[in-house]
């Protein structure tokens, strides 16, 4: 017993002595690398950065799992898998939730049927498909597996009230769902890069096609069995004989930890369904790291993954863009070459990278609390420490402020939505980017470099930017290095949240004003004649109807948030009443100014230039919300 003792006290000692030495060595010199095959090292670091995070943060259940050259340097689970039970996460056997990890699941299949020569990758993927087909929204230019694979399909994004369900029975077969929820395309393909789930999971109805086998059937047999995964699934709700392996996830609430319910992503399976454990997403790792075969067996030719690494799609070859379906990133020295994928549900965080020159792989995956912090943390501080880059002073160029006005814009994501009533949404996720007097960028919160033309580093840091330029010197765009799955446009003036934010409560002053205009007055309103007092009543019937609308649309969005995700709330479709009301409410208001004016009704001319500042404030909050989508009931599910 106290030899036990003993050795666990001097491994804790050591461990912390590695630690501090650890996190030191690295304020200190930021550019020498911690010695990434020292098993405690490793986990020293990890632990510095996982254990205490996930207190902070009321995380209960993480893995991490290091491979370098084929051998698992660490293999660690965090926290409980279940807190009632008081089971630790295991690595071996554990399932966590992978997100869009799934997706490489999906592109491998894809690439193993290019490899059989039953599918083209530069086809219409139409000829695939045999229940419906994609829109023809730009004839003579269709969509492609490689758009699909690249995320240059033009489609735009969506998510209200169907991309995850709390209830399986509300599930469909994939081909009925992708029909029901197609996307509209917003840009021609090979354009701009705009993530897309639905296009995924198009891929993967098109593996199942060609195949024919369901897509649970086909990576069992083609990915799971020929690897050696056996704590691996795509199946929603879990089989029964590894559902005692989820690790649960859990919400911190009101002093205690909740478990929350299990996330039904079953209508698009092939983009987020994965559960798995941290070993046996290390068998898939080791494949991809040895030419497509692990010990197990073999899933990919060698010049098939070369294929899916070196080809993809970039908006600029100056900074790290996309392979076949791997994300690459721009981390580690040169020559890194780091490729992988993240993966996000609303309760589970993941990332899975990679290098074939480094022979190696971190995957990390973190339910509940603030995971995706974690992840993202850690993820960041170990490629930092591990694989440093090389630091840069920066110098700022002189003249820069002086040409840098083309750059101020606020811009949006093409990862939007565009047609239906989340394209609300844009606003509140912009990034603004303003120049700067000391002769730098900021975009967001950091501030950036000019180094070359259209290209921009992080002046305390690695990242970089890259703007897009038309012939004629305008700036279309920008993308993040190693973000290359997203493109961001400059906005117009009228999409910005601000201009908005000013809009609405300019438009909402005049709309309450005009209330309390209508209460104060309402004792010389009824003794009016029948034709003044319609008219005079008119504008706060367009004001109520337009009020009661906003009023509902905040409640919405306070009171169900997250829930959107899940289904469009009963309030809200009801909400969506108002706006059509407001459009009937608006033409009546504008036909009343025409008599109040042709009539000379009302006590004085102050009485009709209000009722047609009414009119005008009316017409263009309907525009608003036309633009925005809120006129008709425009959304899925």
């Amino acid at each position: 017993m106290f030899v036990n003792l003993f050795k666990t006290t001097a491994r804790s000692v050591l461990t912390f002595i590695i630690l501090f030495s650890a996190f030191t060595t690295y304020a200190a010199q930021p550019q020498v690398a911690h010695d990434i095959k020292n098993k405690l090292v490793v986990e020293a670091f990890v632990d510095g950065v996982v254990k205490q995070a996930m207190q902070n943060t009321h995380t209960q259940s993480g893995v991490v799992v290091v491979m370098k050259d084929g051998e698992l340097v660490l293999s660690k689970g965090y926290g409980y898998a279940d807190i009632d039970k008081q089971k630790p996460v295991n690595p071996k056997t554990s399932l966590f939730r992978a997100g869009s990890i799934s997706k490489l699941f999906t592109w491998v299949a894809v690439m193993q049927l290019v490899e059989q020569g039953t599918l083209d990758l530069d086809i219409d993927v139409n000829q695939y498909l045999n229940t419906f087909k994609v829109k023809d929204s730009w004839p003579g230019r269709p969509i492609t597996m490689r758009h699909i694979m690249t995320h240059t399909t033009g489609l735009e994004d969506a998510l209200f009230g169907f991309l995850v369900i709390n209830d399986i029975e509300k599930s469909l077969p994939l081909a009925q769902s992708l029909k029901e929820y197609q996307p509209a395309r917003v840009n021609p393909p090979g354009e701009h890069t705009a993530y897309n789930n639905w296009s995924t999971a198009l891929a993967g109805l098109i593996v199942a096609n060609i195949s024919g086998l369901s897509f649970y059937d086909y990576i069992q047999k083609n990915i799971f069995d020929p690897l050696g995964m056996k704590k691996a699934t795509f199946a929603e709700p879990i089989p029964k004989e590894l559902i005692a392996n989820l690790a649960k996830a859990y919400n911190y609430q009101g002093g205690r930890y909740v478990e929350m319910d299990f996330e039904i992503f079953k209508n698009f399976t092939p983009a987020a369904t994965l559960s798995v454990s941290g070993e046996d997403i290390a068998l898939f790792a080791k494949a991809l790291l040895n030419d497509g075969a692990n010990d197990n067996g073999r899933i990919l030719q060698g010049e098939t993954l070369k294929q899916m690494l070196s080809q993809g799609f970039s908006h600029d070859d100056r900074v790290t863009g996309l392979g076949l379906g791997f994300f690459k990133r721009p981390y580690g020295a040169k020559n890194f070459n780091n490729f992988g994928h993240d993966g996000a549900t609303t309760l589970y965080h993941s990332h899975l990278g990679m290098s074939q020159q480094e022979s190696l792989m971190i995957f990390s995956s973190f339910s509940g609390g603030d995971s995706r912090r974690i992840r993202d943390d850690l993820q960041s501080a170990f490629y930092k420490a591990f694989y440093p880059k090389e630091s840069i002073t920066l110098i700022p160029p002189a003249d820069f402020f002086q040409r840098s006005a083309k750059y101020a814009a606020t811009y949006h994501s093409w990862r939007s939505n565009f047609t239906q009533l989340e394209s609300i949404i844009r606003p509140l996720t912009a990034i603004t980017i303003t120049p700067l007097q000391d002769n730098t960028l900021l975009i967001g919160a950091d501030r950036y470099v000019e180094i070359e033309t259209n290209l921009f580093q992080q002046l305390d840091g690695t990242k970089k930017v890259a703007f897009q330029e038309s012939s004629d010197g305008v700036i279309t765009g920008f993308v993040y290095d190693g973000s290359g799955m997203v493109q961001y446009y400059p906005a117009a003036f009228y999409e910005t949240y601000d201009f908005l934010f000013y809009f609405i409560a300019c438009a909402m002053l005049i709309f309450i004003g005009t209330l309390l205009w209508v209460i104060y007055q309402w004792k010389l309103i009824k003794l009016s004649c029948q034709i003044e007092k319609r008219a005079l009543l008119s504008p706060a019937i367009v004001a109520s109807s337009n009020i009661l609308f906003f009023i509902m649309i905040y409640i919405v969005f306070n009171d169900y948030g997250n829930a959107l995700v899940f289904e469009v709330p009963t309030f809200l479709k009801f909400s969506l009443i108002f706006p059509l009301l407001t459009c009937i409410a608006t033409a009546y208001q504008i036909y009343q100014t025409f008599k109040v004016w042709q009539l000379n009704l009302g006590q004085s001319i102050i009485v009709r230039i209000h009722h047609s500042i009414v009119s005008i404030t009316a017409l263009l909050i309907v525009c608003f919300y036309n633009y925005w989508n809120f006129i008709g009931f425009s959304y899925f599910g």
